[in-house]
């Protein structure tokens, strides 16, 4: 199956659209810049975003620059996850919970060695505090890395 068809097949997904829906309310941290659309609207139509080149990791990315989005060494990777942490961290007191908290809290580590995201100060419920943690789902990863 061509990385066409993979693409078509994932803009029909269910919600793959909702992101249109979405007011630009800068404030919210839900405006976007102009780049941030075009690549946006470019990935939905499954058109070329970029010049083909080799990505840090040392894989290919094509002109469509799928690859970019889910290499952990591509530029602006971290970035991005910055930013979703700090519109969960500004809808929390959006949303009336005023407890202080903390993104990226040090010295807490699970199980399988991830960290949480981010880290309410005081307990929340039987004692336990409140930790969010943001994860990022590329409908694309399954066709890029095959």
């Amino acid at each position: 199956m061509s990385s066409r068809s993979l693409i078509i097949i994932a803009s029909l997904a269910q919600h793959s659209g909702d992101w249109l829906l979405a007011l630009p309310i800068a404030n919210c941290g839900l405006r976007l810049d102009d780049e941030a659309v075009r690549v946006a609207v470019g990935m939905r139509l499954g058109l070329s975003l970029c010049v083909p080149h080799s990505c840090p990791c040392g894989e290919q990315v094509d002109a469509q620059g799928l690859y970019a989005t889910v290499c952990k060494k591509a530029p602006g990777r971290i970035a991005r996850h910055q930013v979703l942490n700090d519109i969960i961290w500004r809808s929390m007191g959006s949303a009336g919970i005023s407890l202080p908290s903390i993104k990226e809290p040090s010295g807490l580590v699970r199980q399988d060695g991830k960290r949480p995201d981010g880290l309410a100060l005081f307990p929340w419920q039987g004692g336990k505090s409140l930790t969010w943690d943001v994860t990022v789902v590329s409908q694309y990863l399954g066709s890029i890395l095959r």
